[in-house]
């Protein structure tokens, strides 16, 4: 019997999830895979039984899980067996927060959009290639029933402030792009050509969001196509009742 047999299909799609995003939070696993946290608690368990997962209290809130070299290998997956870095465990959360929040909308359900990560984009680049990877893309199929059917959008979930000239130009690199990720350097950026992402999506927190509309500001007429929103409720790393001030972590 396989790894793979030895999980149920929710196992196997939880998994991936687990490892496309580094890791992810035991309150998160409970929504990815759809269940109370004690249950999740009980699969994440069931994967280390396995040798696929391995879990720790790597800072505030739940304990993480991250998928290891024999869990990657079930999936089918061919990244670097390592825990998440414990400088990005705030940045991890928070897009894995906007992506299992995208996910949850009618919409994107109804036009089976999928989500394509950081990990996997930076997996097909090749080494020595520096550009801004963004935290993740939705892809929505051609023959959706949405007005952005066919679309590709960037995805930024910011929760430190930049400087608006950093900001911008990451803003401009995203838009102006029109090859894939891990295309010759040449397809890169193809005057003429119609633009990777038609969109890009920036989700804020408070701290982010004055310096990220007054970049938006700055690209003119190109700003159009940036929306920007508030990060979800429950970006942050969750505060332990009794606690007081703000939980600090790792930003990006």
């Amino acid at each position: 019997m396989t790894g793979r047999e030895r999980l149920t299909e929710q196992g196997i799609a939880g998994l991936v999830f687990t490892a496309e995003m580094y890791g992810v939070q035991l309150d998160q696993l409970a929504v990815v895979l759809g269940v109370a946290p004690e249950r999740a608690r009980g699969v994440a368990a069931r994967w280390r039984e396995l040798g696929y997962a391995e879990s720790a209290r790597l800072g505030p809130g739940p304990p993480w899980v991250w998928v290891t070299r024999p869990g990657l290998a079930a999936c089918g997956l061919r990244y670097t067996a390592v825990p998440p870095a414990l400088s990005r465990l705030a940045h991890i959360r928070a897009v894995t927060s906007v992506r299992l929040a995208l996910q949850a909308t009618a919409g994107y359900q109804q036009a089976r959009a999928y989500w394509r990560g950081e990990r996997r984009l930076r997996a097909g680049c090749r080494v020595g290639i520096r550009h801004h990877l963004p935290d993740g893309e939705v892809h929505w199929p051609d023959d959706a029933s949405v007005p952005w059917a066919g679309e590709c959008w960037a995805i930024e979930a910011e929760l430190t402030r930049k400087t608006v000239a950093r900001t911008a130009a990451i803003m401009r690199e995203l838009l102006s792009r029109t090859g894939d990720y891990g295309c010759p350097a040449a397809d890169a950026v193809v005057p003429g050509r119609p633009p990777r992402h038609a969109r890009a999506l920036y989700l804020c927190s408070c701290a982010a969001l004055p310096t990220v509309t007054r970049a938006r500001a700055e690209l003119g007429p190109l700003g159009g196509r940036i929306e920007i929103r508030d990060l979800p409720a429950d970006a942050p790393f969750p505060v332990p009742l009794g606690a007081r001030g703000a939980v600090g972590g790792g930003g990006r």
